[in-house]
Parts: C-alpha cells; sequence; structure tokens
C-alpha cells in the first residue's frame, strides 16, 4: 500500500484526530439543513472551499447523523508527493462494515398485490 492509498473507516476517534490534526472541524452543508438538523455532512478545512456553504456543527451532531445516514469515511494521509492530504469522502457504509443494518430498516414499503 502506497503512502497516496485511501483508507476507510467508521471510527469516530480515528475520524476526529484524522481531521483535527489538519485544522478540520465537522460541518453541513447550509442549504440541506431541516428544522435545525444537519443536512449533508462535510469536514470543513478553514480557507478551502466551504466558506459560505457550510456551517460548523458539533462532534456529537456530525457523528449522530454519521450514524443515522450509515456513513464510513474515506481518507488519505498522504498525497502522491508526501504531502500531508485533506483529502476526504464520506461513502454509504458497505455491508462488511454493518452498511446493510441501516438499508434494511428503510426499506419497509409493502407493494399492492
Amino acid at each position: 500500500m502506497s503512502a497516496s492509498s485511501s483508507k476507510m473507516t467508521i471510527d469516530h476517534d480515528e475520524i476526529r484526530q484524522w481531521a483535527e490534526s489538519r485544522g478540520g472541524r465537522p460541518a453541513t452543508v447550509k442549504s440541506t439543513e431541516k428544522n435545525g438538523e444537519p443536512g449533508i455532512l462535510r469536514i470543513d478545512f478553514p480557507g478551502y472551499s466551504g466558506e459560505g456553504s457550510l456551517e460548523e456543527i458539533s462532534w456529537d451532531d456530525f457523528f449522530a447523523k454519521f450514524e443515522e445516514s450509515n456513513l464510513a469515511l474515506v481518507y488519505q494521509e498522504q498525497t502522491a508527493d508526501g504531502q500531508q492530504s485533506n483529502f476526504n469522502k464520506l461513502v454509504s457504509r458497505p455491508d462488511d462494515m454493518g452498511g446493510s443494518k441501516a438499508k434494511h430498516g428503510k426499506s419497509r414499503s409493502k407493494k399492492a398485490a
């Protein structure tokens, strides 16, 4: 595995440590919030593209939505040239990380015979 390889985790402590070591903060996309609840989650790095469109939220709120949405974080420690990387993406949790439980809970609709 090279230094620029992506990793995936659902571990809250690992996510928080990775983000905070780079100056990242938990955030939500302002336009997706509903009734005071976080919408689409992001990790905001001040001075980058999220300025104006993101709103900082608490780690508790971030992880509550993270679990409710059954997400995992894909991230990089370093770029290909060895620099610290801020690359990250929130993705649907794979089944081998416990991803199927939330999917089953949301698909309870029955078709009329």
